[in-house]
This record gives C-alpha cells, sequence and structure tokens, in this order.
C-alpha cells in the first residue's frame, strides 16, 4: 500500500503504515505472496515483474532493501536478481521516477513469477497540508521520534541527531531571536531606532544614542511594523506559505520545531536561477524550496533510499548540495551577505567527478547502520545498512569543535636572523569546500602570534600585522586582542547611514568594506618580526581562532561564546 489514510495510520498496529517506519526502510511480515510450484527454481535467484495498472515499467531499480545488488527492469519490466540465499526469505522493493517505492516482501528466492506493481505519486503540492511534529504527542503518537530515537541522547539515529542539531534549534537560537528583536540575553531592549530626514534622501537612521542604554541591534527595532524575511530560513514551517509575513516570535507547534524533519523530507525540487546555478535574490530559504505535500487523508514523504517501501518517494535530490541552497545564500540590498553555496559553486568542491557535496562534510557517516528503531512490541525489524551509506543528522558546523579543528592547516616557522626573531605563518584553506568562515558574516577568524623569551617575558614587536580594533579593544585575557600581533579574516561589512562597522545589521542598507576570508584551497602567509632574546631561548606560539561574533555585540548582547582553537603552534628557540 503505497497512498494511507492519515486517520487509518492512527488505527492500525504500531508501525505497521508508520509514516517514518515506511520512511525509515522497516522491515518484517507483511502479506505473503507464495508461488505456485512450476515457477520454483533451485539457485539463489529470484525474478518477475515491474508494472503499474497501465502495464510494465522500464528502468526500475530492484533489489533486496539495504544492499547493494541491484537489478534494472528491461524494456518489457522483466528483472532478475542473483547472489541470493537459496533458502533465506528475502523483502524486495522497486523504484522508478514518478512512482512511489514499492515491494514484496517474505519471498522466497527462486522464484520467478513475482510482480511488483507501483503507483503513481501526486505531482501536485497541497498548500492545506499540516505538517507533522518530529516530536511524539497524544495528538499525534506516530512520529520521527517514535521510529527514529533509541532514547539514549547521545544516540546515533536520525532523531536524536537531529535533536543535538543547530537546525532543530533554528527557531529559538537566543543570538538569532537577540538581533532579531532588539534584546540583550535578559530580555532588555535597545530604544528604538531615530531618524532625521535627509533633504536628499528622505528618512535616514541615526546612531544608538550614547546617553542610552543600549543592547545591540535588531530587526524589529529598524523595522517594527514588519515580519521580515528571517523566518523563511530559521522557521520554515512556519513561513512556507507566508516567507514575508511570518514572525518568528509568534510561531507555535511544529512551526517552532525549526528546521524540522517533514520540511526536509517534503522537498521535491529547488529553483535555481539557470544563467548562475545559484538561487534567486528575492527568494531566500522556503521560497526556492518546491515541495509536494500530500493531499488531505494522505501521507508522502521524500528521502535519498530507493528501497524504502511505503508511501515514500526517491530524489536523488537530497544527496546533492542544491538540497542546501535556499538557506545558505543570501543577498541584502545588493551585497552578498550569506553565500555557502555559491562558493561551494565555484570551487573545484563542485566538480561532480572528483569533488564533494555539502552533506559529504556537513552530514558524514557516524557509525550508524540502521536509520529506524521499531518498538519492541511492534513485532518488526529494521533493515541493516553498510554505515558508509547513512548520512548522519547531526549535521555539525560552526559549533562543532570537531569539525572546525580539522578544516584547515596551520603552518608556522621561526628563526633569529641578527638581533630579530621572525615569524612565518601560512594557512591554508585545504578542507572546507567554501570560504572559512563562512555564512553569518559576524563570524571570523584571529590568528594570534606572540613570542617570549626564556623567563616568560613578552618580546617587543617590531613589525608585521596587527588585530584590527574589532577584534576588541581591552583586557587581553578576557579575549580583547586588538593592536595584538596577527591577523583577522572576516567579511566586515557597514551600514551606509550610519556608518557602523562591522555590522550584522544587514537588514538596513549595507555596503561591503573588505572580505579576506580564504577561499577553498586558498592560502593567507604573514609575517611578524620580534626582538630576539640577548641569550637563552625563545618560545613562539600561534594560535587560530575562530570567534561566533565581534566582540563588541557579544558585549552588548550578553553572549557568552568561548572562541574555538581552530589550530595552533608552538615553537622553542635554540631547538
Amino acid at each position: 500500500m503505497n497512498r494511507v489514510s492519515i486517520g487509518g495510520v492512527l488505527k492500525v498496529l504500531a508501525c505497521f503504515f508508520c509514516p517514518v517506519a515506511l520512511l525509515a526502510g522497516v522491515g518484517g511480515k507483511a502479506a505473503e505472496f507464495p508461488p505456485p510450484p512450476s515457477s520454483i527454481q533451485t539457485n539463489g535467484t529470484i525474478s518477475g515483474l515491474v508494472r503499474d495498472r497501465a502495464g510494465s515499467i522500464q528502468g526500475a531499480v530492484v533489489r533486496v532493501p539495504g544492499t547493494e545488488g541491484v537489478s534494472v527492469t528491461s524494456a518489457d519490466g522483466r528483472f532478475t536478481l542473483v547472489g541470493l540465499h537459496p533458502a533465506q526469505p528475502v523483502d524486495l522493493s522497486a523504484s522508478s521516477p514518478g512512482y512511489f517505492v514499492g515491494g514484496q516482501t517474505n519471498l522466497l528466492p527462486g522464484q520467478t513469477n513475482v510482480t511488483i506493481e507501483l503507483t503513481p505519486h501526486p505531482t501536485e503540492d497541497s498548500l492545506s497540508y499540516e505538517w507533522i511534529s518530529a516530536f511524539a504527542n497524544r495528538v499525534q503518537p506516530l512520529s520521527c521520534q517514535h521510529c527514529m530515537s533509541s532514547g539514549k541522547r547521545s544516540g546515533l539515529l536520525p532523531f536524536e541527531e537531529w535533536r543535538r542539531d543547530a537546525h532543530s534549534q533554528s527557531a529559538t537560537n537566543s543570538r538569532f531571536l537577540t538581533m532579531y528583536n532588539g534584546t540583550d540575553l535578559a530580555g532588555r531592549r535597545s530604544p528604538p531606532t531615530r531618524y532625521v530626514m535627509n533633504r536628499d534622501y528622505g528618512r535616514v537612521p541615526l546612531r544608538p544614542d550614547p546617553a542610552q542604554p543600549y543592547y545591540g541591534p535588531g530587526y524589529k527595532l529598524d523595522f517594527p511594523d514588519s515580519a521580515g524575511n528571517c523566518a523563511a530560513c530559521h522557521l520554515p514551517a512556519a513561513a512556507v506559505n507566508a516567507g514575508y509575513q511570518t514572525d518568528p516570535n509568534a510561531a507555535k507547534g511544529v512551526g517552532s520545531e525549526g528546521v524540522t524533519c517533514d520540511i526536509c523530507h517534503k522537498v521535491w525540487n529547488v529553483r535555481l536561477d539557470d544563467s548562475t546555478g545559484l538561487p534567486h535574490r528575492n527568494a531566500p530559504g522556503v521560497m526556492s524550496y518546491g515541495f509536494l505535500r500530500p493531499p488531505a487523508r494522505e501521507q508522502t514523504f521524500i528521502g535519498p533510499y530507493d528501497d524504502v517501501v511505503g508511501h515514500s518517494i526517491y530524489s536523488p535530490l537530497q544527496n546533492r548540495s542544491e538540497f542546501c541552497a535556499p538557506c545558505h545564500f543570501g543577498v541584502f540590498w545588493n551585497v552578498q551577505v550569506y553565500n555557502s553555496f555559491g562558493e561551494w559553486l565555484a570551487s573545484p568542491y563542485a566538480d561532480p567527478q572528483t569533488g564533494k557535496t555539502c552533506q559529504d562534510c556537513h552530514m558524514p557517516h557516524a557509525g550508524a547502520k540502521r536509520i529506524a528503531q521499531p518498538p519492541p512490541d511492534s513485532g518488526r525489524t529494521a533493515y541493516s545498512r553498510d554505515s558508509q551509506i547513512i548520512f548522519s543528522h547531526a549535521m555539525p558546523g560552526a559549533s562543532d569543535e570537531g569539525l572546525l579543528s580539522h578544516t584547515v592547516t596551520l603552518k608556522a616557522e621561526a628563526h633569529v636572523q641578527g638581533t630579530n626573531l621572525v615569524v612565518k605563518v601560512t594557512i591554508i584553506n585545504d578542507r572546507a569546500g567554501h570560504h572559512v568562515p563562512t555564512d553569518s558574516p559576524l563570524r571570523h577568524l584571529i590568528l594570534l602570534v606572540s613570542a617570549k623569551d626564556g623567563e616568560g617575558e613578552p618580546l617587543k614587536f617590531q613589525d608585521g600585522p596587527t588585530i584590527p580594533k574589532w577584534g576588541g579593544v581591552g583586557d587581553r585575557a578576557k579575549g580583547y586582542y586588538a593592536g595584538l600581533p596577527g591577523k583577522a579574516f572576516a567579511k566586515v561589512l557597514e551600514e551606509l547611514w550610519t556608518e557602523v562597522s562591522p555590522t550584522g545589521a544587514y537588514w538596513n542598507p549595507i555596503r561591503e568594506i573588505s572580505d579576506n576570508r580564504l577561499p577553498a584551497l586558498g592560502k593567507d602567509e604573514s609575517s611578524y618580526t620580534f626582538s630576539a632574546p640577548a641569550h637563552g631561548k625563545a618560545t613562539v606560539e600561534v594560535n587560530l581562532l575562530f570567534r561566533r561574533a565581534f566582540k563588541n555585540l557579544m558585549d552588548q548582547k550578553g553572549w557568552n561564546v568561548p572562541d574555538v582553537v581552530m589550530a595552533q603552534e608552538r615553537i622553542v628557540l635554540p631547538q
């Protein structure tokens, strides 16, 4: 059965027609199809026909779910699978574009007349569809949590990985909400934006009043009567039919679950500009996705496996970088603000033969061998799969220290040249398929270079680049590094009217001041000169830090996000 009633789902035995269980490839005993004696062979093969109501289907992929061996149907719809254990019953799946994945269960190898009939899936998106929550509840007991969780917070099944991932928290992320509302973490709100009339340009904003308490910028401070388009990426389930009219503060239910499971598994296509391969500038997030939501009282799920029998649809798009494009690309006031997808597209990593997709790095194989775990009382088992074809839903990103520490290569060398100690530093972005750092222009890298004598006293800095003012003016022990030897790597934006720079308030008219981030496979070299010690040893320390946001903004908002050490080197001279 491919198209099922939602009401019926809730009335049958747990997991038999559970939408999540079917999506996950849960096997078990269903209807049996014993062949007549005349059709039995004695070898480990099984053959038959894939068809729909009109006739045979050419090019359908038939396999035992969870295995690699396949048979592709011929012009007359026939298939033959070989290499099966002669005495071990198997399930079969069949997939073809335009159809739900279909199959048969409990088949004995040797049969020659197996028939798998596929059902066409809907082709029109239903705007009235109500999203399914990822969480189990009384109204909706069968959910992603029901079958895709082991009950362990640290588990490897999709639901528990998603719960640990930033995508599940995109609607409630405190940094996002304080930036949207113009508050700090304590809820204190900055004064509304002040304006003056300019003879040539009309109403223009002023800088914040220094005599008033200020807790950082906020979209609602500048545009109190508009919801903006932030929800198009942060709250896609809430904004799917109203990308510019959804206030994140008003989200409820599934709409507040962030990038929830049902959203991704209803994506049917991505609308890209044919001339650039990028999303259209005026259609961020859900506005660039084409969804395939089912009609009333029916259900469909779209996923990356072609062997999940039920009301599921196989889509190769889920394994391609284009799937990520709409929420990782954004242009504001004709300035490219977010562009990790575009950076990847312009890099060698986009080569389909030798490159890597977003999923390869951000949904890495974590060792799981199943993507579902049916309840013990269901009488069903989950198909085991090769762990190398199961993508993790933990989706590590800018908050994952392990990922950050394996993103670039840092090389440092030092030598004494007369009365000087010269340090040369090379940073290579050799493991990220986009710029480092990428996406949010608040993110930046800070390279710190220091030298001390044998007594631990700092050696005098003579020449070389230094950390800019926005690296933080103040106590070095507290992370204020402005003026120290080193470099900072960032996309720096400036507000046109107030000239606040760097700014994260890119909803206002802005311009790009500079961008020295490291592109994919890019390299940066810098040199620093210190006074050499009169005698004894010298110790050079080089640290590359990832910082979530500019220091001044973090102070305003009360964000306490520690820097992450991406790489470090320590050199002792003489060696």
